[in-house]
């Protein structure tokens, strides 16, 4: 036999289409050659798989060998074409049989060894498989993850060695019986936060709509602290969404299936880029507001980032998706991830605080919150000053209330809205906002007087109304009254002013 056909998958964003690797063997001066748009990373197969069947005592066809990746205008990236390449080379020189390769499909990354290392993506790879039909044979550290996806046969594998002896009909390899899973996720409790009552009725709130909040004040009044806790506010990940979320941390090699229904909390440095932050590259990957996928996205010191990098969250946090184009290819990413950010008041830190002077000018003070544009600011849900804690406070303040209370009053205020509207609060579309936002009379003259006298825009007149009914979704009252839009319109005070 000179010609072989292996079964495998690409990832483009977050699909993975069918690629058929061909292999074809036929006469001339020994060479192997790669067609069919591979980057370099799938060039370099040439010389692992060459090593990896010596290595195994296979015999490398002296021939010459052309391995064409089909279809040819996908563009192709990782080691995950290795094993299948390998595979294709072995039935081709008829030292392994070719009976059932049809029904397989496989990825994997060989070392000179021989040994399979796992590859990135392998939940999508997965979902594609099952709907296939198809067995699919992965290195042994990638079956957990895919084995999340139901229905499908794994056959995991630790070397070439295993796979070779499986289609030989020497050894069998074993199909993967179940995803090791975590139990419920432990998460930071609020009730380590002393005080701060106001703070804690409003992460109750975001939680309880999914909003976005800014929280600002002085250093060490505990900012981060409080947003670290809103994680286990929030109900538990459905069998869909934990799905997805994993589904995107597989693009990038980093799900931990211990840690599956757990909600991500991602944090980066201020120093982060905007392809770090939205995603990027020449074959499109996941940025953090992907990674936050039915998370929080944590932003401390807002003002330190990169203004064009604060821009680039603007779409994201409208549509909750994400579109990154290339020349050559266009990826779609999830991106509904709750935003959360955190900022001093000015550049020293210590505007307002009772006991430390502030040394900036106030037109320092302008420039340092000038970084925030109108339109960012203005699509953020709820703000608060956090003020530093007094001596007595932290000594004498009561134990708060634990985190599991909360989240079970947050629960209860989530099954009320997919009851009412099939969704949280927060995601409700302006056309929707009439029909589940009903005022009583007070309630819509108060919000038509915050509207003047504030100067709000359309948007944050949406997100206002959308604010007071999570407040009253929490208060358990189905038409939203004037205590409910007064608070809401509470946060959205905004920033304080300049000295």
């Amino acid at each position: 036999m000179t010609l072989a056909m292996i079964k495998s998958r690409a990832l483009a964003g977050m699909d993975a289409p069918e690629v058929t690797v061909e292999v074809h063997l036929a006469g001339g001066l020994p060479s192997i050659s790669l067609v069919g748009l591979p980057d370099t990373e799938v060039k370099e197969a040439r010389d692992r798989v060459r090593a990896a069947l010596l290595t195994c005592q296979f015999e490398f066809p002296q021939r010459r060998v052309t391995v064409n990746l089909a279809p040819a205008d996908l563009p192709k990236e990782s080691g995950r074409f290795d094993l299948p390449i390998a595979l294709g080379i072995l039935a081709a020189s008829d030292q392994i049989r070719t009976a059932g390769l049809a029904d397989h499909e496989m990825a994997g990354e060989l070392s000179l060894s021989g040994e399979l290392r796992p590859v990135r993506g392998a939940l999508a790879m997965a979902w594609r498989a099952a709907q296939a039909g198809r067995t699919l044979i992965l290195p042994h550290d990638n079956a957990a993850e895919a084995a999340l996806v139901k229905g499908l046969t794994i056959l995991p594998a630790r070397n070439l060695l295993e796979v070779a002896a499986h289609f030989n009909g020497q050894r069998a390899l074993t199909p993967h019986q179940g995803a090791a899973l975590g139990s419920l996720p432990a998460y930071p409790d609020l009730m380590d936060v002393r005080g701060q009552l106001p703070a804690r009725r409003l992460l109750e709130v975001a939680a309880c709509g999914l909003h976005s909040l800014l929280l600002y004040g002085p250093p060490g009044t505990g900012k981060s602290m409080l947003a670290s806790r809103l994680p286990g506010l929030l109900p538990p990940l459905t069998e869909v969404e934990a799905l997805e979320t994993a589904a995107v941390q597989s693009l990038e090699g980093r799900f931990d299936p211990a840690r599956f229904r757990s909600r991500p909390f991602r944090n980066p440095h201020h120093s982060a880029s905007a392809p770090a932050l939205v995603g990027g590259g020449m074959v499109p990957r996941p940025g953090e507001i992907s990674l936050s996928h039915h998370g929080v996205l944590f932003l401390d010191e807002l003002p330190e980032f990169d203004r064009r990098v604060l821009e680039a969250l603007r779409e994201p946090l409208e549509t909750g998706q994400i579109t990154i184009s290339r020349a050559t290819s266009r990826a779609e990413f999830p991106a509904r991830f709750q935003f959360v950010a955190a900022m001093n008041p000015c550049p020293c830190g210590y505007l307002g605080h009772p006991s430390r002077p502030c040394r900036c000018t106030p037109d320092q003070v302008a420039r340092y919150r000038g970084k925030l544009s109108g339109p960012l600011l203005d699509r953020i849900d709820l703000s608060m000053e956090i003020p530093a804690p007094t001596i007595a406070e932290l000594q004498d303040a009561p134990t708060g209330e634990a985190s599991a209370a909360v989240r079970e009053r947050v629960m209860a205020a989530h099954a009320r809205q997919h009851a009412r509207q099939g969704k949280a609060n927060a995601h409700l579309a302006a056309g929707e906002i009439d029909t589940h936002c009903p005022l009583d009379d007070r309630a819509a003259a108060l919000l038509r007087q915050a509207m003047e006298r504030m100067g709000l825009s359309a948007r944050a007149y949406h997100r206002t109304l959308r604010v007071a009914r999570s407040i009253a979704d929490l208060a358990q009252e189905e038409v939203i009254r004037s205590s409910h839009v007064a608070e809401a319109v509470q946060y959205r005070r905004g920033l304080p002013t300049g000295k």
